[in-house]
């Protein structure tokens, strides 16, 4: 193992060579220290792929492009701008099949650089914020790159595997990246009544699996008064580290990891990370755990709660773009509505605003543009707005739409109605 003092004894170009296929954590657990020297050393290297996930440094830039290819899953956060400028080619893959894709070499892994926590007292290292592709990665690399981090948290279920080591490190005190949560106080009654319907939905002792943002925190807070709550989830945010200090996520009722919050990632503030540190309640499990489809119908009133961006009168869900930009992502949101559709007592939830654009556009639609159905209409079970609640499961394709009028907002509910007679006298679907 090779140590570097510092990154600027880092020369890159001892380790990475042209046309090499990079892959680096994503998250809070972008190696930033690496990710930064990568990009100002790019040039040297000559021309490479680099494959990333959700982006919240600003460390990566169109202009890198001359030189970098960059491939991910996703379009969210600050992949938006690399997109824009055709410098990003997303891959459209489910969350659960990424392991197997790099594992299998379909997407290549020639160099891995990853962040890690310090070692214990065995010398175990700990992956930290993320237990994920990364790991499959690593196993098919040719060399892996570590920044060592003493401001990443230890957290259990995230140890590095014992047939990885790190080739190179790079010790640094740099603080991860932070998900700051957005004040609730300020949240537009909008949302507030998105939040109360999908609350209504949870039973007592149901096992959640949600995202990051204002709505699922403003759901989050929305069940403070249910009991017995438990998580298995992609992501873990502060919202759910305040809900188990209150002692409404325990756990006590999943079958397994009872007592134990599992995610994926940590995403969140500073307060998170140092919950999370050697806390015994919270584990970090890999995507064949959080996202496979089995484990998932394994679990008792499993409540898959996902976002969308617009829902058309059938019922598919796009969750990938807007405007003809791609701006989402596959991700693991059919893996989490088939998991709560199999579990006893399970329900998937599709929660969305009913109006885009400060209320010009409705995001509820007669067909989705183009040809993107993030999740088809034959997995979707309930669909929440602000104005109530669509039951889906079981019903037809006339009594979808009317059931996803009801729920529009009421400016666009006339077009729509007028939408559903012509479909039924035309017997289109």
């Amino acid at each position: 193992m090779i140590v570097c003092s510092s990154v600027d004894a880092l020369d890159l170009s001892a380790f990475i060579r042209a046309g090499d296929a990079v892959v680096c954590g994503q998250g809070l657990a972008e190696p930033v220290t690496l990710t930064r020297a990568l990009v100002e050393q790019r040039q040297s290297l000559g021309p490479i792929s680099l494959f990333i996930g959700p982006t919240y440094s600003d460390t990566f830039h169109p202009g890198h492009g001359d030189s970098i290819a960059f491939r991910s899953y996703c379009g969210t956060a600050r992949n938006a701008a690399l997109l824009a400028a055709r410098v990003l080619d997303v891959v459209p893959a489910h969350y659960s099949e990424l392991p197997r894709l790099f594992a299998r070499g379909i997407f290549p892994a020639d160099v891995v650089l990853l962040t890690l926590s310090e070692p214990d007292p065995h010398g175990r290292f700990n992956l930290g914020l993320a237990n994920d592709y990364i790991v499959d990665a690593a196993r098919r690399a040719r060399l892996v790159i570590a920044e060592i981090s003493d401001r990443l948290p230890w957290v259990h279920g995230a140890e590095l595997p014992d047939d990885i080591r790190p080739h190179v490190v790079v010790r640094t005190s740099r603080e991860p990246i932070f998900l700051a949560s957005k004040a609730l106080d300020d949240a537009s009654e909008q949302d507030r009544a998105i939040a109360g319907h999908v609350a209504s939905l949870v039973p007592d002792g149901a096992t959640l699996e949600l995202g990051i943002g204002a709505l699922p925190d403003l759901v989050l807070q929305a069940l403070h008064g249910h009991r017995d709550l438990g998580i298995h989830s992609g992501v873990l945010g502060d919202g759910v580290a305040d809900l188990m200090e209150r002692g409404v996520i325990n756990n006590a009722r999943k079958p397994n990891f009872r007592g134990v919050s599992v995610a994926g990632l940590l995403m969140g503030s500073r307060r998170l990370l140092d919950f999370a540190h050697r806390n015994e309640r919270v584990f970090l499990a890999p995507p064949g755990e959080t996202h496979d489809i089995g484990v998932l119908r394994a679990i008792p009133r499993f409540i898959a709660i996902n976002g969308a961006i617009e829902i058309d009168l059938s019922g598919q869900v796009n969750a990938e773009s807007r405007n003809g930009k791609y701006v989402g992502a596959v991700g693991g949101q059919v893996d989490f509505v088939r998991g709560a559709n199999g579990s006893p007592g399970g329900r998937s939830i599709m929660l969305l605003p009913s109006t885009a654009g400060n209320g010009a556009v409705s995001r509820i639609v007669e067909h989705l543009p183009g040809s993107v159905v993030t999740t088809p209409r034959s997995d979707v079970d309930m669909v929440v707005t602000e104005w109530g609640i669509a039951e889906l499961r079981g019903k037809g394709l006339r009594e979808r739409a009317s059931a996803l009028v009801a729920i529009a907002h009421p400016d666009f509910r006339e077009s729509l109605e007028r939408l559903t007679h012509e479909r039924r006298s035309l017997h289109v679907s």
